[in-house]
C-alpha cells in the first residue's frame, strides 16, 4: 500500500494522479456524490444556442431564473436568493447572522465550522450516534440547545451518514429553536435524491418559520459542480433584503443563469435520476447487508450515498481505499469527519455496472 497522509475528497482527482499515477479521466469517483447520469441532456443539446448571452450582463435580479426555481421547488420567487454555488450562500448567511455559538449536527460537512470560525464564532457538535443509526434524537438535541446557542446548522439528508429528518421532525426542531431565538440553516444539497421528498423537504416550512434558511445547489443532483450555481429559500423578508444588499451583483454568470433555467425544466432528466438512484440505493444496500459476515455494516441510506463501517482484520478504510483506487475506483475514507474513525467509508451510487464492479472489489478485499 502506498503510504500517504492525505484523505482524499471527491474533487481531489489531481492529487490522486500525483500519488498513484492514475489519470483522473480513468477514475470512477464513488466519493464525489455526483449524479452518474452527468448533466441534463436538454442542457447538452441546447446550451450552445445561448452562448452569445455572455456578450451582455445578466439580469442582476435574476428574475427569470428565480421564476423557474419557484416553479421547480414550490416557493415564492420573491423568497428565493441565488448565489455562486451553495458555498457563497452559506458564507453570506453566517457572515450576516454572525453567530457567536453555532451548533452543528455531526458528523457533517466541514465548511460549516470553517465559516463560523471565520466570522469569529465557535462551533459545538451535537453527535448523531451510531447506536441510533445516526438518526437525530430530537429530545437529546433539545437538552443541548441552551440559551447561548444562536444558530443551528444541519444537513438534510446528512453527509456522510445519509440519514434524514422528516418534515414533522424538522417542525419540532424549528419550534424549539424559535422559542429560544435560534436561527436554523438547513443544507438540502441531497434532498432531491430521496424517496417521498415531499414529506422530507423544508422549503414548505419557510412560509411559516421566519428563523429558517434552506440552501440547495446544482453540484450533486444536476451533476454541475463547475457551474457554481446555488439558491436559498427563506420567508424572512428582512433577511432577504439584507442579503441582497450585501452580496455582490452578478455573482452568477449569464451562461450559468441560462443553464439553470434549462436544467430545472428538464423533467425527464429529473425523473430518470430519481428512478436510477432509488433502484440502485436498494440494490447496493441489500448487497452490502449481505457482506455482514465479512465485517461490513451499512447504515440505512436516504440520499445517493451510503455510510459503511468495516469490522475486519482484513481491511480498514485506508487499505480499502488503496485496493479500490488501484482498480481505478475512488471511495471516501470518512476518518476526517467528526465522530468517525478509520473504520468508516462512504460510497455513492453510480450506474449498475460500476456499482457491481466496486461491490466485487470490496467483497474480494474482505475475503
Amino acid at each position: 500500500m502506498i503510504k500517504h497522509t492525505d484523505h482524499f475528497h471527491g474533487s481531489d482527482l489531481e492529487k490522486i494522479e500525483q500519488v498513484y499515477g492514475i489519470k483522473k479521466e480513468d477514475i470512477t469517483s464513488f466519493s464525489a456524490n455526483v449524479n452518474p447520469l452527468g448533466i441534463s441532456n436538454l442542457l447538452k443539446e441546447t446550451i450552445s444556442e445561448h452562448v452569445t448571452c455572455i456578450e451582455t450582463y445578466p439580469d442582476r435580479e435574476y428574475t427569470e431564473l428565480r421564476k423557474t426555481l419557484g416553479k421547480y421547488c414550490g416557493a415564492d420567487p420573491s423568497h428565493i436568493i441565488v448565489g455562486n454555488g451553495s458555498t457563497e450562500l452559506i458564507s453570506i448567511l453566517i457572515e450576516l447572522k454572525h453567530p457567536k455559538k453555532a451548533m452543528i449536527l455531526g458528523p457533517s460537512y466541514s465548511e460549516y465550522e470553517r465559516e463560523v470560525s471565520l466570522g469569529g464564532g465557535t462551533s459545538l457538535y451535537f453527535p448523531l450516534k451510531e447506536a441510533d443509526g445516526f438518526k437525530l434524537n430530537i429530545k437529546a438535541l433539545e437538552e443541548r440547545l441552551t440559551d447561548d446557542v444562536d444558530m443551528l446548522i444541519l444537513c438534510n439528508p446528512n453527509n456522510p451518514t445519509s440519514t434524514v429528518i422528516d418534515q414533522k421532525g424538522l417542525r419540532q426542531v424549528l419550534d424549539i429553536c424559535k422559542a429560544r431565538d435560534i436561527f436554523v440553516m438547513v443544507d438540502e444539497t441531497y434532498i432531491e435524491f430521496t424517496e417521498n421528498m415531499e414529506k422530507l423537504e423544508g422549503i414548505p416550512l419557510t412560509a411559516v418559520y421566519s428563523n429558517l434558511f434552506i440552501i440547495r445547489g446544482v453540484s450533486k443532483f444536476f451533476a454541475s459542480p463547475g457551474l457554481r450555481l446555488g439558491y436559498a429559500v427563506t420567508g424572512n423578508e428582512d433577511l432577504i433584503r439584507e442579503i441582497n444588499t450585501k452580496k455582490h451583483p452578478w455573482s452568477i454568470s449569464s451562461i450559468a443563469e441560462i443553464a439553470g433555467r434549462i436544467m430545472f425544466s428538464d423533467s425527464e432528466y429529473i425523473e430518470r435520476t430519481r428512478n436510477l438512484i432509488t433502484t440502485e440505493r436498494k440494490r447496493v444496500t441489500d448487497r452490502l447487508k449481505g457482506m455482514k459476515d465479512l465485517g461490513i455494516t451499512c447504515f440505512e441510506p436516504s440520499a445517493n450515498f451510503v455510510l459503511c463501517r468495516i469490522d475486519s482484520d482484513k481491511a480498514d478504510a485506508d487499505t480499502l481505499f488503496d485496493t479500490c483506487i488501484r482498480q481505478h475506483m475512488m471511495i471516501r475514507n470518512c476518518s476526517t469527519f467528526p465522530f468517525l474513525d478509520n473504520h468508516f467509508f462512504r460510497i455513492c451510487f453510480m450506474d449498475p455496472e460500476d456499482n457491481d464492479r466496486l461491490l466485487d472489489c470490496i467483497e474480494n478485499a474482505l475475503r
